[in-house]
């Protein structure tokens, strides 16, 4: 199946899906004014799903590791720790601030010589085919419009090797939505440009792109249900 009919066929079936409406550039612009407070407004929320999915996917020693949208850093030096001195984690983001940030606090944690951090668009991944072990994304896949998320799982299958993990934290749309995420859901459609992310398909859109899941949690953030989803590259 051609990557155009991936992207149909996943736009047809997550209908339902809100859109994203507000452009790169914006995103980039509010992701810099936030970087400095991003921990205070949102750290406490996302940890613990975050940690979770880190310790599924299971970052070993020796490995080469991706996390897209690595935001302030903290998912990052995790992923150091876990591949040890003789591995090597990249992080890609959209957001000078969230760069400069992130990079103070690998320097901090003495990890600089195992990460490789540079501005960049998932739908464009800077890298050669099966490079990477393990792919990480960590509430980053519901922030793009639905027409481009089978394009950034496919730029994640490309760049991983054959039985390579990709391990992705979203909001999640399973099951019959409660009142939290309709209001939410309402609050994104109205407010594109504050509430710039919303609930996705998660598994499925893990599924269509031709990964294989090993392990699936469910879990919740501010009422509003969570799903972690560990799977392989076939």
């Amino acid at each position: 199946m051609s990557l155009k009919e991936q992207v149909d066929g996943m736009h047809s079936d997550q209908s339902d899906i809100a859109r994203v409406t507000r452009s790169k550039a914006e995103a980039e612009r509010g992701y810099d004014r936030l970087s400095r407070w991003y921990d205070l407004l949102a750290e406490g929320s996302e940890r613990r799903a975050r940690d979770a999915a880190l310790r599924m996917l299971g970052a070993r020693e020796g490995e080469t590791v991706l996390e897209i949208g690595f935001g302030t850093g903290h998912g990052i030096v995790a992923l150091a720790q876990g591949v040890g001195t003789s591995g090597r984690v990249y992080g890609i983001d959209l957001s000078p601030g969230m760069l400069r940030v992130a990079e103070a606090r690998v320097r901090k944690a003495g990890l600089s010589e195992r990460v490789q951090l540079q501005l960049g668009d998932a739908t464009r991944l800077p890298f050669r085919e099966g490079f990477f072990n393990a792919v990480f994304l960590s509430f980053v896949l519901e922030l793009f419009d639905t027409p481009e998320i089978p394009v950034v799982l496919a730029e994640c299958r490309r760049v991983l090797r054959m039985g390579g993990r990709i391990g992705v934290v979203a909001l999640s749309k399973q099951g019959r939505p409660g009142m939290a995420a309709r209001l939410y859901e309402w609050a994104h459609r109205r407010f594109p440009a504050l509430v710039d992310c919303r609930p996705i398909h998660v598994r499925r859109a893990v599924q269509q792109a031709g990964f294989q899941p090993m392990e699936v949690a469910e879990t919740s953030m501010w009422w509003l249900p969570v799903e972690i989803v560990v799977a392989r590259k076939g």
